[in-house]
């Protein structure tokens, strides 16, 4: 058996910032600099998606805050939460900003990053499996498939809560087989209008994993045309992650994962 402790690993300094990915939530795909940080972490400011059994992990006599963002609720401003990260850093903490999946992946970590380099506070980077690769690996839907595609597109499904019309969704539709679409659950009957209108086939097949690599993942295979519709008579819930394109068809074949 593999000893971890025998890694040499980073120091995790006081007034510092690590910007951690703690995955799509499944608390074994924590990367082992992720869990190096929660042992050490003086303050961990995290996001609405971090599974609460990845919290449990955090240093006891760590301070936890909750900076999470959710859609309909009172929630902390960009702002704020950068302002706080740089607070706890000055006060000589050590400082854990964890987020669900990629910090670097619609995750805002550019923004809080920024943030701390204006306020010459030092920070790390700390990779997490984004729930556009780890979600699909759960739901058995390869991201790339030879022979199917060697081009993905990642989207983002709203503009601050709202329908993402800002998006040239005729270009989106035309660059690559398999789109995958960030928190577009609320949104996809209006994604779906608009790259059908661009030339994607409404009987294209589309699947859409909720709640991925957790005990409550549910993957409802569906179309393009009939996601939005389909998504409804489940009830299927958000956390969600909706990919289209042919290596859909794949997860019938290859889905391993069984939620109990």
């Amino acid at each position: 058996m593999t000893d971890i402790t025998k890694l040499v690993l980073p120091e995790f300094a006081a007034g510092s910032v690590w910007l951690v990915g703690a995955g799509p939530g499944d608390p074994g795909l924590l990367s082992v600099l992720a869990l190096h940080a929660l042992e050490r972490a003086d303050a961990v400011v995290y996001d609405a998606l971090v599974d609460p059994r990845i919290l449990a992990l955090a240093r006891a006599g760590a301070k936890r805050e909750d900076a999470g963002k959710r859609g309909g609720r009172p929630s902390p401003r960009q702002p704020d939460i950068s302002a706080r990260l740089i607070a706890l850093a000055r006060a000589g903490k050590r400082v854990l900003r964890l987020k669900g999946g990629d910090p670097m992946v619609f995750g805002r970590g550019g923004e809080e990053a920024l943030a701390l380099a204006e306020a010459r506070v030092p920070f790390r980077v700390v990779p997490g499996i984004t729930a556009g690769i780890g979600g699909l690996a759960y739901a058995g839907i390869p991201l790339t498939h030879r022979g199917i595609n060697s081009a993905v597109t990642l989207v983002t499904g709203h503009d601050g809560g709202a329908a993402p019309d800002t998006r040239d969704w005729a270009a989106i539709a035309h660059g690559a087989p398999v789109l995958v679409l960030y928190m577009g659950l609320r949104h996809i009957g209006a994604i779906a209008a608009r790259l059908i209108a661009a030339g994607r086939d409404p009987e294209e097949p589309a699947a859409i994993v909720s709640k991925a690599t957790t005990a409550a993942q549910r993957v409802l295979t569906t179309t393009l045309g009939t996601a939005a519709a389909d998504a409804e008579a489940a009830r299927i819930e958000p956390p969600a992650i909706v990919v289209i394109g042919p290596v859909v068809a794949l997860g019938p074949v290859l889905g391993w994962f069984a939620p109990r």
